[in-house]
């Protein structure tokens, strides 16, 4: 069956999906540097009006869920590629955690877990995103590419360590938090003889900072 191309949007519905996108890069913006900044710096900072911004996010926690779960989906969808990848186990691997920390998905757990209500939807994303994490971990470690006391829990935390790199400049961030993944990834793939101290990270123990 022929594929079909979607329909362009017509003038007025693609202006306000450039807007809606606008308030919510703004919105990732915003949160991130200050969890606390009022939803009206968001409009400033999309160059939108507030009036505009209420009538897509009725409330700053509206807005809080949308950017996570658009966070959400990209992180999935990388996972899901690796999955989809039946080549070198570990450089699957390896490329998603790159693109992960391209995608900065980690900078929102950081700053915004606990300050808002996750909706059923988002929890059950999250739960998704969590199943693509184990399956794509497994099969690194079961393919003897990984070293043998890590486990999927460790890897959700040192991605927030990358995360928390943040210099002047969005390219110099960038470059430091491959400049570190590059380190990390050397130590995740080869094991040193040393045993690290203390048990992993569980899911639940991650998943528990986004209770309010």
């Amino acid at each position: 069956m022929k594929e079909t191309t979607p329909a362009p949007l017509s003038g007025r519905r693609a202006q306000a999906a450039r807007n809606d996108q606008r308030i919510l890069d703004a919105a990732r913006a915003v949160f991130v540097a200050d969890p606390g900044a009022p939803i009206a710096a968001v409009a400033e900072c999309a160059g939108v009006g507030i009036g505009a911004l209420y009538r897509r996010y009725a409330s700053k926690e509206e807005l809080l869920r949308q950017i996570n779960a658009e966070a959400l989906q990209r992180y999935i969808a990388a996972a899901e590629a690796a999955l989809a990848d039946d080549g070198d186990p570990w450089s699957a691997f390896a490329d998603f955690m790159r693109r992960i920390v391209d995608a900065d998905t980690h900078s929102l757990t950081l700053r915004l877990a606990g300050t808002f209500t996750p909706t059923d939807e988002l929890t059950r994303e999250a739960a998704k995103a969590q199943e693509l994490n184990v399956r794509l971990f497994e099969r690194t470690r079961a393919a003897g590419a990984i070293r043998s006391d890590i486990e999927v829990g460790d890897i959700t935390l040192l991605l927030e360590q990358l995360a928390a790199v943040r210099v002047a400049g969005e390219e110099r961030t960038r470059q430091l938090r491959h400049r570190y993944l590059a380190l990390l990834l050397d130590a995740l793939h080869a094991s040193s003889g040393t045993q690290l101290p203390g048990p992993p990270p569980g899911w639940e123990e991650i998943s528990r900072r986004w209770e309010t």
